[in-house]
């Protein structure tokens, strides 16, 4: 009884759950709206539009457009991280793991293409102590990468296996923009990606 009253007690309300739901739309769209016109071609008014609110009521969930900013692109270089991690405990040869996190990305990438676009293009546009965060979190996700890299290349360099995996960043990021386009044939794109990403990782040194 008393643990059943302790549950209810912590139960969100239903307004919070609705205050919950409001944010979460709120950084769908400007995910969308920063991914289309950039984050200076976006106001709070934008915003606030897309979301049937006024400008203003924006400042009910975020400090201003730069905290929707911060939420979005934090919490994604949290999100690629953790999945990152995911996939190296699992555990297994160097191989099997480099297969999962090339998986893992390949899905990130092509089920969220437009935060993707909104990292390249306003990155800069953080804080200084945001942006050394995200920069932090980056490292770590890369050196996940490298680690596996040099036991699956032990003869080559610190330097080759940071590019092996910036070349597949690239190639996953950028070719998942591109298949955003609605002419695009999405139809085996994931396997045809992984595979080429796996033989970038695999390929000798030279």
């Amino acid at each position: 009884m008393m643990a059943s009253r302790y549950q209810a007690l912590n139960e969100p309300t239903d307004r919070e759950r609705a205050k919950a739901e409001r944010r979460e739309a709120l950084l769908r769209e400007a995910t969308r709206l920063f991914a289309q016109h950039g984050y200076a071609g976006v106001s709070l008014e934008d915003l606030g539009a897309a979301c049937g609110i006024s400008g203003p009521a924006v400042y009910r969930h975020f400090a201003g457009k730069q905290a929707v900013l911060i939420a979005l692109l934090v919490d994604m270089s949290k999100d690629i991280y953790d999945g990152g991690q995911k996939a190296c405990e699992a555990g297994g040869t160097a191989l099997e793991v480099l297969s999962r996190l090339v998986d893992f990305h390949t899905d990130f990438s092509l089920s969220r293409p437009d935060i993707l676009q909104v990292q390249d293009r306003d990155l800069k546009s953080l804080p200084a102590a945001e942006l050394a965060l995200v920069r932090k979190l980056q490292n770590s996700y890369i050196a996940l990468w490298t680690n596996e890299l040099a036991k699956l290349h032990p003869t080559g360099s610190k330097q080759s296996h940071r590019f092996r995996a910036h070349a597949v960043f690239g190639l996953l990021n950028s070719t998942a923009h591109s298949a955003h386009s609605p002419r695009t044939k999405k139809s085996g794109l994931k396997p045809l990606l992984s595979n080429m990403a796996l033989a970038a990782l695999t390929s000798p040194v030279v």
